[in-house]
């Protein structure tokens, strides 16, 4: 057991009814370090904080009183960390074994490393094809209109995929469903932008951590993300996220 602590993080907004999965897949499995899990409730209307103090006492939940988003949903806890790294986590991961010692055993290794991004793949082991170079509109175009395994150059360029997948590689954008940072790093990031309300504020984060530290993902250390890809099923959602990009291009400017 290392003698640092290591904290994470889930936001959540009405999850009860999955919440349950992934915190006792992520507190059973990360043995390996002193782990201490916060839960940010942005103000659910389903009980979900409820539940959680019920269920996990061990688990400390902090209820913020208003939906903020995402980004500002994990800024609450900034003011209490004190551990040595930090796991942003979705509310819909599956931890399957002890990826977040794995993590920080890399990082001790590793002094200049700001952020790590695993390998994230679907519950039936399928590698999700997410983004790892800085957002663009034809990254984007092509990534909203991929359709599953079917091969594309535009997706094997944007997520690196012809990269080797045994050993870390740099990366410029990581995804925001697990994310491993070095708690300094995080805390001199400032958190992430609340000005995304949800949506590229993880490139948003990880395109600053690349300015100032080294960020990799790890492809030999596995994530399960049970991914809804909620704004092409929601218009709110979808409105929010052509926001987001809108808001991303305005800061870092366009490129296509």
């Amino acid at each position: 057991m290392k003698e640092y602590t290591v904290s994470g993080c889930i936001v959540t907004y009405n999850n009860k009814d999955k919440i349950a999965t992934t915190i006792e897949s992520v507190l059973s499995m990360t043995q390996g370090v002193p782990f201490t899990l916060y839960v940010v409730d942005n103000a659910s209307t389903d009980g979900t904080a409820d539940y959680i103090k019920a269920q996990f006492p061990s688990v400390v939940v902090i209820e913020s009183g208003e939906n903020a988003g995402f980004g500002a949903g994990h800024n609450k806890v900034l003011p209490f960390l004190q551990s040595k790294y930090h796991v942003v986590i979705n509310p819909d991961i599956l931890l399957k074994d002890d990826a977040i010692t794995a993590l920080c055993d890399y990082a001790d290794a590793h002094e200049d490393v700001g952020l790590l991004s695993p390998q994230i793949r679907f519950e039936d082991g399928r590698i999700q094809k997410l983004g790892k170079r800085n957002p663009t509109v034809r990254y984007l175009g092509t990534h909203w209109f991929h359709k599953g395994d079917e091969e594309n150059k535009t997706m094997t360029e944007y997520c690196m995929l012809d990269m080797p997948q045994d050993k870390p590689f740099p990366i410029t954008n990581a995804t925001g469903c697990f994310m491993f940072f070095r708690t300094a790093a995080f805390l001199d990031l400032g958190g992430f932008d609340e000005r995304f309300f949800m949506y590229l504020e993880d490139c948003d984060i990880a395109r600053r951590a690349a300015e100032k530290y080294t960020v990799l993902h790890i492809p030999t250390v596995n994530v399960y993300h049970l991914w809804e890809r909620g704004s092409k099923k929601s218009k709110k959602l979808l409105l929010i996220h052509v926001q987001s990009i809108l808001k991303y291009f305005l800061k870092w400017g366009i490129r296509f």
